[in-house]
């Protein structure tokens, strides 16, 4: 069966984190060090990728579409980038904000000199706040809202830089771990709810920051502690390091999806390791919905972790039943449907031997338009599966997030338009379930959710937003304001 839906997405069906940021100060080659930490974050953002350095006099940047390796692998493009302080950033473009404009870190110069930026998250408010610099005379260069916070910099009155930092970002709303680099040093910062991740650590005399701890064990660094939610470090050239809390005490909310998906199984997030947090996931998974089946089979790679741990609670043995292509690039081409359709089976085929006349349950981490769900659930039963069930290590995704994860419409989410029943028939499962809300708080070490006062950003599960959302506040007015003289003459 060749399948043509119009929620079919041909770059895959997850959620996409935008990006990843990394930094350096204080280092011999510091650029070098930089790309080498920019590998280990690749999977946060595949798209894009830019480095700047500074070498006590001048700030230099060079900046590729493509991976890491595509522009950052040659003696050559390092040599590019003198000097001891470097950050890094990589990403994934969004709808209308491709191309090497939008590359970070970007870099402006002010009257206290040269400022680059490197921002992992989003700015809620981004738009209002662009609207009103654009009023007072600003020109942008870029369309990403990280331009806004170099505005607001530049735009300050407060005498230092620091305090002009935090200045403009006292003005923004939403998710943000920033990088900063001034003449002076660097800045490691994060928002006061802590929704995006960034860690803190040391390799020698140089002091290194990175959106996830695996970045520390690639470049052989030691992981020292997270940049707490709310806190800013300011590292400057002689090694000294101070640390501020600016905008207050908030109760904390990091995105619960870092435990999920997003951070590499390898890395320690919140204080726990990654691989331990999904294991226990698919444990809970297991008791809160058992399956009488032959096989626990993971939807490779990300399905891996809480398979593992589905297998061990259940006492089900756990088996490769698909297997899948690490050389298939998101970039494909794609010379008719039929070939675009085919896209799973070079991503990922069934280990027919292994899975014929079986009873397999499937494990995944998530659920997002359903359409890769539904090619594979139909990719096991073409290779003889007797029945295909389906286990998701996250509650339904039902809402978007606006805080700097890449998700599609809410009316292309699968769980916004359908309850698990009707996903079950979208998919062509034998059945369908998902970890509670409660049990998912529970495998990452947390007490159930607690009201109103949750540990975590679930948002794309809750619809709960910790931050208002201004700019989505204002699009639904003026959309409700542009519809309704046309409903009138109509």
């Amino acid at each position: 069966m060749s399948i043509s839906h119009p929620f079919y997405d041909e770059h895959g069906d997850k959620l996409r984190e935008e990006c990843g940021v990394f930094g350096v100060t204080r280092a011999n080659d510091a650029a070098a060090v930089t790309a080498l930490g920019l590998h280990a974050l690749q999977h946060r953002g595949q798209e894009a990728v830019g480095i700047t350095s500074f070498d006590g006099t001048q700030f230099t940047s060079r900046r590729g579409i493509g991976h890491v390796s595509d522009n950052f692998s040659t003696p050559e493009a390092i040599a590019e980038l003198p000097g001891f302080m470097a950050a890094g950033h990589v990403r994934y473009s969004t709808t209308g904000s491709g191309g090497l404009r939008n590359v970070q870190p970007l870099y402006a110069d002010l009257a206290s000199g040269g400022f680059a930026i490197a921002h992992n998250g989003n700015i809620s408010n981004a738009s209002t706040l662009r609207s009103e610099l654009v009023q007072k005379g600003a020109i942008f260069q870029s369309t990403s809202d990280t331009e806004v916070i170099i505005h607001l910099v530049a735009t300050s009155r407060y005498p230092t830089l620091r305090d002009r930092l935090v200045d403009a970002l006292r003005l923004v709303e939403g998710a943000y771990a920033l990088i900063v680099m001034t003449p002076q040093g660097m800045i490691a910062c994060r928002d006061p709810l802590g929704i995006r991740p960034l860690q803190m650590g040391r390799i020698g005399d140089a002091v290194t920051f990175a959106s996830e701890t695996v970045a520390f064990d690639v470049i052989g660094a030691e992981f020292e502690r997270q940049v707490e939610p709310g806190e800013m470090i300011e590292v400057d050239l002689e090694g000294n390091v101070t640390s501020f809390r600016p905008f207050g005490e908030a109760r904390p909310r990091p995105c619960i999806f870092e435990h999920v998906y997003f951070s590499r199984p390898d890395s320690i997030f919140d204080g726990r390791s990654v691989y331990e947090a999904r294991k226990a996931i698919g444990a809970q998974l297991a008791l809160e919905n058992p399956c009488n089946v032959d096989l626990v089979v993971p939807v490779p790679d990300s399905g891996v972790p809480a398979a593992i741990g589905y297998a061990q609670a259940s006492g089900i043995p756990f088996e490769l039943g698909i297997i899948r292509s690490h050389y298939v690039g998101r970039t494909f081409i794609q010379p008719s449907d039929t070939a675009r359709h085919s896209g799973v089976k070079r991503k990922h085929n069934a280990n027919r031997g292994l899975v014929e006349g079986k009873r397999i349950v499937l494990i995944d981490d998530s659920i997002v338009r359903g359409t890769t769900s539904l090619k594979i659930v139909e990719m096991m039963r073409e290779a003889g599966a007797s029945e295909v069930h389906f286990r998701v290590a996250s509650p339904p995704t039902a809402h978007s997030c606006y805080y700097g994860v890449d998700t599609p419409e809410r009316s292309k989410l699968l769980a916004a338009r359908m309850d698990v029943e009707p996903m079950r028939e979208f998919i062509q499962a034998d059945s369908l379930a998902f970890i509670s809300i409660d049990g998912l708080y529970r495998a990452v070490g947390e007490e159930p959710r607690n009201g109103g006062c949750p540990q975590f950003c679930d948002a794309c599960f809750t619809g709960d937003y910790p931050t208002s959302l201004t700019d989505l506040a204002n699009k639904t007015v003026g959309d409700a304001q542009l519809s309704f003289p046309v409903k009138e003459d109509a």
